[in-house]
């Protein structure tokens, strides 16, 4: 197949491209630095300022698939320019990358792009599914207006796919490398009373949902990307714990995390109970559908 990678050099795109070059698969990567993309993936890359103008379509045409994964990190302090530049960065981005799709022939056939599961806001310990409406708060809207803007390629003939990414278990970055230092020194904990769920994912999970996305026609709309298994806070905090063979009973009040982080400690001190039932359904087996061993493999690589 022929794949079109946005957003290839971050925490999921990178897994995804290694996966998919060790298929054979043959990579176009579009990046505000394809010199330094080309440098770090081996892989072709292809220059697009995704805020300013439309996908190049000559690096569309073509192709089978496109892999949609760029946006403005969320884990950041939240005020107006940065809240500007998360929502610019996927609906504007994705905009234009539909509007480089729509100039192309003849086009991709797929598009699997990547949402979050604060598309459904807080839900306390609501288990919600896919067919779950969203939530009002900015993450929300965020997403809203993201899937919005990806949803338009189903009139250009696209096949369209929403990953709505849980919290992606990986010790080299992401939430999980941010946790860690504390952890391993003893004096992590539960925070903000820890009873909010976390919706996980073990990498090679969420890298194998976007796999099976790709080659099976029959996934369409929103899938979770979570593991079947949401655990509290307190949950994950005490595996966390075990698996590093450390205490982790040193709680982290709520009120610490926002004065830290201000409005973006939702994020840490809300959460949703979201399970996977578009990708159980399409028949996708987990690699790592518990959090213990999920852990445990994680932190030995």
């Amino acid at each position: 197949m022929k794949i079109v990678i946005t957003g290839a050099t971050g925490l999921i795109g990178r897994r995804i491209v290694e996966a998919l070059k060790a298929r054979g698969e043959e990579i176009t990567v579009l990046s505000r630095s394809p010199q330094r993309a080309a440098a770090a993936l081996s892989v072709e890359a292809v220059g697009w300022d995704a805020l300013a103008e439309p996908a190049p379509s000559e690096a569309l045409e073509g192709r089978d698939a496109v892999i949609h994964l760029a946006g403005e990190p969320v884990a950041q302090r939240w005020n107006g320019a940065s809240k500007k530049a998360i929502l610019g960065s996927r609906e504007i981005g994705t905009r234009n990358l539909v509007a480089g799709i729509a100039a192309s022939e003849p086009r991709p056939s797929v598009l699997i792009s990547s949402s979050a599961v604060g598309y459904y806001g807080k839900h306390g310990d609501e288990t919600i599914d896919e067919q779950c409406p969203p939530g009002s708060d900015f993450l929300a809207k965020v997403c809203v207006a993201w899937e919005r803007e990806a949803v338009a390629a189903e009139q250009l003939g696209l096949r369209v796919v929403l990953i709505r990414t849980g919290i992606v278990l990986d010790a080299g970055g992401g939430a999980l490398k941010t946790m860690l230092p504390p952890f391993k020194a003893g004096v992590g904990g539960p925070i903000a009373g820890g009873k909010q769920y976390m919706p996980w994912i073990h990498a090679d999970d969420i890298v194998g949902l976007y796999l099976a996305a790709l080659d099976s026609p029959s996934w369409s709309g929103p899938v979770n990307g979570t593991a079947p298994t949401p655990v509290t806070n307190a949950t994950f905090s005490n595996a966390l714990g075990k698996a590093l063979h450390r205490p982790a009973v040193l709680p982290v009040p709520g009120f610490v995390i926002r004065a830290r982080f201000g409005e973006m400690a939702e994020l840490v001190t809300e959460g949703q109970r979201a399970i996977p039932a578009a990708a159980t359904a399409n028949g996708y087996q987990f690699i790592e559908p518990k959090l213990g061993p999920a852990l445990t493999s994680v932190l030995a690589n």
